[in-house]
């Protein structure tokens, strides 16, 4: 993309998430920017212009909806403690075994978006002709094809009778210093508004000799819903922004796992998110 333009030196932040913009910071800075595909930032820069008009819009639930939002992390708790939950683990722990190598290959992709969009729609995908091509071209060693996923808040949607989830595959190169977007608050807040929804991050890691270690956990899971920070100060005029994985968080959820969730400091998360 050719893209110009030019900002006023007043214009650039001195503070981000409680991090003053200065060289001893600069690691953890660029790892918090690097969560964030190109596409992600051009379209919060181009919404933040004045002159430009945004296209995206800040979800507006009714009273009903929100009703059966606040009712989210109860229906999380619920499934969590479900056979349905240990049946949608062990599908995710499946398919992830299935192309455990092909995953280890992939984390030595340098771009993380790319690597993270690879991995990803190797455990959420079926067998089919891009899969494939996917798969060989990280045997052999050559160029991965361009694909298209669609920026949906979940990678992978399964049905139950009484839970629709949808699940969100996180990957992290354990050893390397990076905080990997988490979800889009209006789609959450949106996809939460209706009955028998629960929304699940599934976290794959790989340490530096290829080992893989997974995790699934509801959203408002305790360790997972204080790990994470709202981005909202680059979110365009109508959206809420997004939250990210800052920490050791993601790291914590796979070796220190604790199934704990607290249903009413989810509902004051959720009334948090809703205030934006």
């Amino acid at each position: 993309d050719n893209i110009k333009g030019s900002f006023n030196g007043s214009d650039i932040m001195k503070t981000i998430s409680e991090l003053d913009n200065s060289p001893e910071n600069f690691e953890e800075l660029f790892a918090m920017h690097q969560g964030f595909t190109f596409e992600e930032n051009l379209g919060r820069l181009v919404e933040a212009t004045n002159s430009i008009a945004g296209t995206g819009r800040k979800y507006l639930p009714s009273k009903e909806q929100i009703q059966v939002l606040m009712d989210a992390p109860r229906r999380a708790k619920e499934f969590l403690q479900s056979d349905c939950f240990r049946d949608l683990s062990d599908d995710l722990k499946r398919r992830t075994q299935a192309v455990q190598n092909e995953i280890a290959m992939a984390s030595f992709i340098d771009n993380v978006n790319i690597r993270g969009r690879v991995i990803e729609y190797l455990i959420s995908s079926d067998p089919g002709s891009l899969r494939e091509n996917i798969i060989d071209c990280l045997r052999n060693r050559k160029p991965i094809p361009e694909f298209k996923t669609d920026y949906k808040l979940g990678d992978y949607s399964k049905e139950y009778p009484n839970y629709i989830t949808e699940t969100d595959i996180k990957t992290k190169v354990l050893s390397l210093n990076s905080n990997p977007k988490a979800y889009n608050i209006d789609k959450l807040l949106q996809f939460l508004s209706h009955e028998k929804t629960v929304y699940l991050i599934y976290l794959v890691g790989i340490d530096k000799d290829g080992r893989i270690t997974s995790r699934l956990c509801p959203v408002f899971q305790d360790q997972l819903r204080t790990s994470t920070n709202i981005i909202h100060h680059w979110a365009g005029r109508n959206s809420r922004g997004v939250v990210q994985f800052v920490g050791n968080g993601p790291n914590d959820i796979l070796y220190d796992y604790n199934d704990g969730l607290s249903i009413e400091a989810s509902k004051d998360y959720l009334m948090e998110l809703l205030s934006l």
